[in-house]
């Protein structure tokens, strides 16, 4: 049975622990805050490039764009966003789950991956899934350049026709207690549908949705081909910032919130480790008192 000394060490070495957990969910709570701003930020954007792409779609009879061809899907690109770090409870399992998911509903076409963060890149090295690309850092601090550099890799794989389609699936921020896991069709693009998320709150679109024309009326002065060689490109890139921001906020809402829930459970084990404490300790007590008594009345 532990001792007093062994009750105290556990509870010290609790309350340490404590600590860091505590430091840790302060720490995501700011990161959040300004993650937060940045998504916010960036919603609008992509919502208002894409009503300019309803409108200048709706003016044609035919794609005049190869990220508009739409193909048969035999050979599928999976961009996968992971955290780098753990400690933010399920984020990346959930992420890790729905790509499995993923494979299995296509198994019976070619498909590769590109893993964004450590944990994602860890996990299909170990499996042994095929891992195209992979890139580390990406949601520490979101940079429009890895955005960049994720969209034209998917561009650039599309085109060529080494895949026919390119998949996002990430944790999308809702809000600190909810993130939403989303399987988003990057390519081809389908400006003509308007998916839930941009239709309501700027969130992930998905593959389908309600058809819906854009509601301003643009006059554009360049032809069309050049507008869209411009503004395709652009979208492709925003949606893929887009997604890292979500990502980036949905893993700081999840850490704060496990290290918040760490914490209360650091405290139920302080006091729980108190309460037995005490009880060997007035057991020890008890047990000296009735040997000084017992002592006593045998030398009386």
């Amino acid at each position: 049975m532990p001792n007093l000394i062994d009750f105290r060490r556990r509870i010290r070495s609790v309350k340490n622990t404590q600590q860091i957990t505590r430091a840790m969910k302060f720490v995501a709570a700011a990161r959040l805050r300004r993650a937060q701003e940045r998504v916010l930020a960036a919603r609008p954007f992509a919502r208002q490039i894409l009503r300019v792409l309803q409108s200048a779609e709706s003016r044609l009879e035919e794609a005049v764009h190869p990220l508009l061809a739409v193909r048969p899907e035999e050979k599928l690109l999976a961009i996968v966003i992971s955290a780098d770090r753990g400690l933010c409870g399920a984020f990346n399992t959930n992420v890790l789950r729905k790509t499995m998911e993923f494979l299995r509903g296509n198994k019976s076409k070619q498909i590769e991956l590109v893993a964004v963060g450590k944990r994602a890149r860890d996990a299909m090295r170990r499996t042994r899934l095929p891992l195209k690309a992979e890139l580390i850092g990406a949601t520490m601090n979101v940079k429009f350049s890895d955005a960049k550099e994720l969209a034209e890799m998917a561009m650039a794989a599309y085109t060529s026709g080494e895949a026919d389609a390119v998949y996002l699936i990430f944790n999308e921020f809702k809000n600190v207690l909810i993130q939403r896991l989303v399987v988003d069709r990057l390519l081809p693009l389908r400006p003509e549908v308007v998916a839930p998320g941009h239709a309501e709150a700027g969130s992930g679109h998905a593959a389908a949705g309600t058809p819906r024309r854009a509601e301003v009326d643009y006059i554009y002065e360049q032809p069309p081909k050049q507008i869209f060689d411009r503004l395709i490109p652009r979208y492709v890139e925003t949606e893929v910032y887009r997604a890292l921001l979500e990502s980036s906020a949905a893993e700081h809402a999840a850490r704060m919130t496990a290290m918040d829930a760490a914490t209360k459970n650091a405290s139920e084990l302080i006091d729980s480790l108190t309460l037995h404490m005490n009880k060997v300790r007035q057991a020890a007590i008890t047990k000296e008192i009735i040997e000084v008594v017992s002592g006593a009345a045998s030398a009386g």
